[in-house]
């Protein structure tokens, strides 16, 4: 894969969290030379040789350090502290070796090398640093550093260096803060995703539900029918499961809409329905007002009677149910019904949710003394 294919396939924030290591490196990498080059006239060779070797240690050491402090950030590792006490002990160190090595020429003159040694592993000090402590820590650890050269070199210099030093701890805090934030985000939106999934596949199943349910109750009262009148040597017995033969195939051309996704429920074809296949099963259906909805809400009110048609075909001995219709109002009441033996299903509960999906309420709860009613109102 090429460089540029290798870029374009990681997520954004895989391309911010790169692009903030990379930041981390490169100051690691660009601040020693220059700070090196600038000491180059005032110390001898061999000074210089040591001073940069010292140099690359601590940049080699810092740059892992950093790759274990952002992935302990990010949950991934566990906390380096065995390399953050090599790191702070390798820094004393140095700093001690410095003042050693290149004593101020007279008593608080700031302009010795060793400040200048001083001033750059501080500031590689607490770059690292910041990648691994909490921010007070690192505010502590930047107030000993300025204090360091206060008493080093002046105390002009070492306010200066506190406030840098401070400044850089929370420049490379929050930009770990944001590398954070940022892969977070990108988690929020991969669960979002998956909720999307969830919440599809959720529907497909209370749509299939609703549509299996009833229709598989009618094949069984057909059926059922078909089968007294056989016994009975009725001719009518034929005539019933050409019927359970037609809700077959009516069924499967509605599940096949169901997978398609185009299936809905109309209101007026749910009432007509629920006429002839409660008269299919000896119940007295009454249908009072008139049908003054359309779009979305008829849909809805549609889904609501087939459940309800499906409850009183399945969990009822009804011998009469009435629908009413008031505007956005539907109510589905039904005798027959045992108290103790009612619960909220999934059919009732996916009917609910999709009510309430549309800012609505529903309803379902026996009445006494064998009532059951079922109400479903729509803004």
């Amino acid at each position: 894969m090429s460089l540029l294919g290798w870029w374009r396939s990681r997520g954004n924030a895989a391309r911010f969290d790169f692009y903030v290591r990379v930041t981390f490196y490169v100051s690691y990498a660009a601040l020693p030379p220059l700070l090196i080059m600038g000491m180059a006239d005032e110390i001898g060779t061999a000074a210089l040789v040591a001073v940069s070797a010292a140099t690359l240690v601590h940049a080699a050491l810092s740059m892992r350090l950093v790759h274990l402090g952002i992935e302990h950030h990010l949950g991934k590792a566990p906390h380096p502290r065995t390399l953050l006490v090599i790191i702070l002990a390798y820094t004393v160190a140095v700093l001690v070796a410095a003042e050693l090595a290149f004593p101020h020429p007279t008593p608080g003159k700031p302009d010795g090398p060793a400040d200048g040694i001083a001033v750059m592993f501080l500031v590689l000090t607490i770059t690292t640093l910041s990648a691994v402590l909490r921010p007070h820590t690192l505010a502590r650890v930047a107030l000993a550093g300025g204090l360091f050269i206060a008493l080093t070199a002046s105390p002009s210099r070492g306010v200066f260096t506190t406030i840098m030093l401070l400044v850089l701890a929370l420049g490379f805090r929050t930009t770990l803060w944001m590398v954070g934030l940022v892969w977070e985000l990108d988690r929020s939106r991969e669960v979002r995703a998956s909720l999307a999934v969830a919440e599809e596949r959720l529907r497909f199943a209370r749509d299939l539900h609703d549509v299996v349910g009833r229709n598989l109750s009618v094949v069984a009262l057909k059926a059922d029918l078909a089968a007294q009148l056989a016994r009975r040597g009725r001719s009518e017995a034929i005539d019933e499961m050409l019927e359970v033969r037609r809700i077959a195939h009516d069924s499967l051309d509605e599940l096949r809409a169901v997978v398609s996704g185009y299936r809905t429920a109309d209101l007026s074809v749910e009432l007509a329905g629920a006429r002839s296949l409660l008269a299919s099963a000896g119940i007295d259906c009454r249908v009072i007002g008139e049908v003054n909805v359309s779009g979305e809400p008829a849909g809805a009110l549609g889904w609501a009677v087939r459940e309800g048609v499906t409850n009183v075909l399945r969990h009822s001995t009804a011998n009469s149910c009435t629908i009413t219709l008031r505007g956005n109002v539907l109510t589905m009441s039904n005798d027959g019904a045992s108290s103790s033996a009612f619960r909220f299903g999934s059919g009732l509960t996916g009917l609910r949710e999709r009510i309430s999906a549309l800012g609505g309420s529903m309803t379902a709860a026996p009445e006494a003394p064998d009532r059951f009613v079922l109400t479903v109102e729509l803004p």
